[in-house]
């Protein structure tokens, strides 16, 4: 039963996704060539959704679903890592169109071509994995 309300909460981001248009190829394609507003208006109002709820739990001493102590460890000041990893992300949603979450969303709305890309990404994450332990983090 635990398992319901985080597919709940999947289902209803995807929605959000799809009926905000962020998982539109054309759109991810407008916001790489500066055509549109569209989907930075989408990843700004994130950001300040983010901001906002971060400053709410740390002013407040909120605490998780167990009753625990929320402990938001600071983040590095910008690195050269940041700026590598930024690179790998941008240039991978650029290219294919779609950043990680989309992916099962567009699998889910039949575009069966999605499928390579979501091999990619695993594959992606599996050579992370194995080389993780050799780069400067």
């Amino acid at each position: 039963m635990n398992v319901l309300k985080y597919l709940f909460v999947g289902f209803v981001f995807g929605i959000v996704l799809t009926k905000s248009e962020a998982v539109s190829w054309y759109r991810i394609y407008e916001m790489f060539q500066f055509d549109s507003f569209h989907m930075y208006g989408i990843i700004m109002t994130a950001i300040a959704t983010g901001v906002i709820g971060i400053q709410i739990i740390k002013r407040n001493q909120l605490k998780d679903i167990k009753g625990l102590p929320i402990v938001i460890q600071e983040k590095e000041k910008g690195t050269f890592r940041y700026w590598i990893g930024g690179l790998f992300f941008g240039l991978g949603w650029a290219l294919v169109g779609a950043c990680p979450g989309p992916i099962f969303i567009l699998l889910g709305s039949g575009f069966i071509s999605v499928i390579f890309i979501f091999f990619g990404a695993l594959l992606g994450t599996f050579i992370y994995g194995v080389v993780k332990d050799n780069l400067p983090h």
